[in-house]
């Protein structure tokens, strides 16, 4: 590697010395760049060397979850493993393509912490992906099979198809497979119940809302002109109005009214008298997805219903927990009981949630929906969990006692 003194050169003959001169500058600034790279290239070297011979003597393979930390302890990356240990070490035989290669030559500092369990692992690291929005965390464990139907919290809601629950505000319905068909779907719905699905920015002027100088105004899109929409934004409804038709869009997704199939069958109908007959075939395929989704909902209800259980994980070293689930949440964490007094407080608490009433409703906030899936999932790849452990249902929420 060239030293800052190699830069130097003598001077140019006179006859070529403009055009030595720039030679002469191109080449000072590319053996710069260079020695900047090769210092930059050892002291990353140095550093991921000290990282790795840190985590080697330190780590042991244990449940837990680990942070990658930049250099003003920022978080990078947090991840989780059953053996710790073994995974902080793959990160340094990573080839340069791949993304842990990447996330460690980037880091500063690894701190991990261990946990009682996978379980456990899992949900201290979605909790944390969650409050601290890690770089290299760009969403948790995205389930790309998966979409859900979002009703928008917005002055004048809407219905749309979403990939996963973001931190945008509303409420999420499923998850359901098949984006195609919950588009399918959402239009229709909003087509029934004439509501807006225009872009989130368009201008809304409710027949309602006080103003100074009434002006008539056109819809703003076809399907307000065609009468497919109430338009909201040209005063074709009041509040009132257009929130009854977000109330009946509500219950169809929860699954308590069927509103737009007896609308749908009724144009159905309608355009058969009139000998539509290919319209009336249209709507009857639409009608079919209807009916698809509700088989759904009813399908995601029973799967909520059975998401609620008091699961036992055993713990490393004998640091077993106990997890009061409800419709997929976690809603208590706490110490295995090792005494009867032990046993009956934690009985009293699960009765507490278990049987504390609640809206059995399908529509969740975005943190809700994504714990959910990983609830749900969990238990999909681990279904021997639902039937193992110290405490098997005996009744609605009663559990056997079994000492260890």
């Amino acid at each position: 590697m060239p030293s800052r003194g190699d830069v130097r050169q003598a001077p140019p003959r006179a006859a070529s010395a403009h055009r030595g001169a720039g030679q002469v500058r191109g080449m000072e600034a590319t053996v710069l760049a260079g020695y900047g790279a090769g210092l930059r290239s050892r002291l990353m070297e140095s550093r991921v060397a000290a990282l790795f011979a840190y985590v080697r003597e330190h780590a042991e393979n244990r449940p837990g979850i680990y942070r990658m930390l930049g250099p003003s302890d920022e978080v990078l990356y947090v991840g989780k493993s059953v053996r710790v240990r073994t995974r902080l070490l793959s990160y340094f035989r990573a080839e340069a393509h791949e993304k842990a290669a990447e996330i460690i030559a980037h880091a500063h500092r690894i701190v991990w912490e261990y946990t009682p369990s996978e379980f456990a692992a899992l949900l201290y690291e979605f909790r944390l992906i969650k409050s601290q929005r890690p770089l290299y965390n760009v969403e948790h464990k995205r389930d790309r099979g998966h979409c859900f139907i979002h009703l928008t919290r917005e002055p004048v809601p809407r219905l749309r198809v979403v990939s996963r629950a973001s931190s945008e505000s509303g409420d999420y319905y499923g998850p359901f497979h098949g984006r195609s068909a919950m588009s399918d779907v959402v239009r229709a719905v909003s087509d029934l119940l004439e509501l807006r699905d225009c872009a989130a920015d368009t201008p809304m002027r409710l027949a309602d809302q006080g103003q100074l100088f009434p002006l008539k105004q056109e819809p703003l899109c076809m399907r307000g002109q065609l009468s497919r929409c109430l338009a909201p934004c040209a005063g074709g409804c009041t509040r009132a109005e257009y929130d009854a038709r977000v109330a009946q869009a509500r219950a169809f997704l929860e699954g308590t009214s069927d509103t737009p199939l007896t609308l749908l069958r009724e144009r159905m109908a309608l355009a058969a008298r009139r000998l539509q007959f290919e319209y009336a075939a249209e709507l009857r395929d639409r009608a079919e997805r209807l009916e698809l989704m509700r088989g759904w909902v009813v399908e995601l209800s029973r799967m909520l219903k059975r998401l609620s259980f008091v699961y036992t994980v055993p713990g490393h070293g004998g640091d077993d927990r106990v997890y009061v689930v409800r419709r997929g949440s976690v809603r208590a964490e706490l110490p295995a009981p090792v005494t009867l007094e032990q046993q009956q407080a934690l009985e009293a608490k699960a009765r507490e949630i278990l049987e504390r009433p609640e809206p059995e409703t399908l529509g969740f906030r975005a943190h809700e929906a994504q714990e959910v899936m990983l609830i749900a999932r969990w238990f999909r790849l681990h279904p021997e969990e639902l039937n193992e452990g110290p405490y098997q249902p005996v009744g609605p929420f009663c559990f056997t006692w079994v000492s260890r």
